[in-house]
């Protein structure tokens, strides 16, 4: 028996599939570029000059300065409790003003509305401090008719030991004072009456001693009188009081 090969088949070439990597280079060139991100820009990096100095050292004169400071303040401290206790244990009082007699020498009208008159008077100054003495550094004493200023007054200075009174006479004065018609009318209705009503006003600067320390202060007095009618008039009645 003959063997017989079977003839080959003849096959026709077909294209071969192109390689992936010549796939992914021509998708590649397909796909569109996009424009790269910015570039972040660069933080800033805090200033620390000023954090690595050293600190500074205070003044010397600063340090003086306060140590003055808090030496005044404890002195001023001490001072002020000083002041407190000798006020307890003195217990200061302000001097009294007051009016003891009077007389009332004349009253006289040279027209219904101007007046002239002349009162005089015992001013009393009483110190009642057992432990301080005083001093009065400026005295003025007023004279009015209602209320109505006729006559004024200024007295010289003096010092007054404690529990020591003074007295002094005032001299008040009225020469051609306008009088308002009302006015007028109701002196010359009083002097018929025999009952003249005046008021005296007294304004006072004093010192009080404390020993090496002293204060000043102001001091008000105030008096209404009655006295009979002139040319002989004589104090009646009188009402006084004295406040700061």
């Amino acid at each position: 028996m003959l063997h017989t090969t079977p003839p080959q088949s003849q096959t026709t070439p077909t294209s071969l599939p192109r390689p992936p990597n010549q796939n992914i280079k021509t998708m590649k060139q397909d796909i569109p570029r996009l424009p790269a991100p910015p570039a972040p820009s660069p933080t800033r990096r805090p200033k620390t000059r000023g954090l690595l100095r050293p600190p500074r050292r205070t003044n010397a004169f600063v340090w003086c300065a306060a140590f003055a400071c808090v030496i005044f303040s404890i002195l001023l401290i001490l001072a002020g409790i000083a002041t407190l206790i000798v006020f307890l244990v003195i217990k200061p009082r302000h001097p009294s003003f007051e009016t003891t007699a009077a007389s009332l020498n004349s009253i006289y009208l040279d027209t219904p509305e101007y007046f002239n008159g002349d009162l005089t008077f015992l001013a009393n100054f009483s110190n009642p401090n057992h432990k301080m003495d005083v001093q009065f550094e400026y005295l003025n004493i007023e004279l009015y008719f209602s209320d109505r200023l006729i006559a004024t007054q200024s007295l010289q200075p003096f010092a007054q030991r404690r529990g020591e009174a003074r007295l002094e006479a005032v001299h008040m004065i009225s020469s051609e004072v306008y009088l308002p018609l009302k006015l007028s009318m109701e002196l010359q209705k009083q002097v018929q009456s025999n009952r003249v009503q005046y008021n005296i006003r007294g304004t006072f600067r004093v010192r009080a001693n404390l020993g090496l320390s002293h204060f000043s202060y102001w001091l008000y007095g105030r008096c209404q009188i009655e006295l009979t009618g002139p040319p002989s008039g004589v104090l009646v009645a009188r009402s006084c009081s004295t406040k700061r």
